[in-house]
């Protein structure tokens, strides 16, 4: 057993929320800091469906990297966050959410997704630090692209082919299209993100940099694991589950 506070102590040295960006909203979002708690589930969004696993195992906090909200004007089952932080406070459970601060931590986000990308000797880039640059052994970019969907799990990947073999790969989780020019300046022949955008396609070809969007879900759930291990690790008196119901939204036909 472990309080709330205790458990958001421990996420908290990890991924500190003072490190998370202007816009965001982190930490403990839903419940109680003296609640007691026995059993986590960690997922990367607390979805509906994920309130309901914990539910059904009995865990008394979910934690998440996204926020379950950025701002609230009603808290309402009229609208599909309302119903989920009404479904949470029913069932007398709390949630705590690390964003932009477990990006941008050592060991966080990024970190975990150039590991499992196989990259060596990284180093951040970008303004904000929140990206990581790093080398595998050179390769072809087909060769790069079935690694990377086995490794993540992705359902699929899109991408642009800029006729360079890969070697130096600049990586950041989630919805990094816009951070491109910074990793073209960082010397990146390739670049794996998420959620990129029609002209953000147009000017990794102008650029000559192989882009691969991997998909929201699939380059950020790489974290959830490493969370669920901390917290086994520094409080073994938790039982801590990974999501099971919880998987990348979309599909490709």
């Amino acid at each position: 057993m472990a309080k709330v506070s205790e458990i958001f102590e421990k996420l908290n040295a990890l991924a500190p929320v003072e490190g998370k960006l202007g816009f965001d909203n982190v930490g403990l979002l839903v419940g109680s800091w003296e609640d007691e708690v026995s059993r986590v589930l960690v997922a990367l969004d607390i979805t509906a469906q994920v309130i309901e696993e914990a539910k059904s195992m009995g865990a008394e906090l979910i934690v998440s990297h996204h926020p379950m909200f950025f701002e609230l004007k009603s808290v309402t089952d009229s609208d599909t966050t309302g119903a989920r932080v009404l479904a949470l406070a029913r069932a007398g459970m709390s949630a705590i959410c690390m964003h932009t601060n477990l990006d941008r931590a050592l060991g966080g986000v990024n970190d975990a997704l150039a590991e499992t990308l196989g990259l060596e000797d990284t180093e951040t880039f970008g303004e904000e630090a929140v990206g990581r640059v790093g080398y595998v052994p050179e390769q072809s970019l087909r060769d790069f692209m079935a690694s990377v969907k086995a490794a993540l799990n992705a359902d699929g990947l899109r991408f642009v082919d800029a006729g360079r073999p890969v070697n130096r790969v600049a990586v950041l989780g989630g919805a990094g299209g816009g951070n491109l020019a910074e990793a073209f300046e960082a010397g990146a022949d390739t670049y794996v993100t998420a959620d990129v955008k029609h002209h953000q396609f147009i000017d990794a070809r102008e650029l000559g940099v192989n882009l691969i969007d991997a998909g929201h879900f699939s380059t950020e759930n790489v974290v959830v694991p490493r969370l669920a291990e901390l917290l086994e690790n520094e409080l073994p008196g938790l039982e801590v589950t990974v999501s099971r119901v919880h998987s990348q939204p979309e599909r490709f036909f």
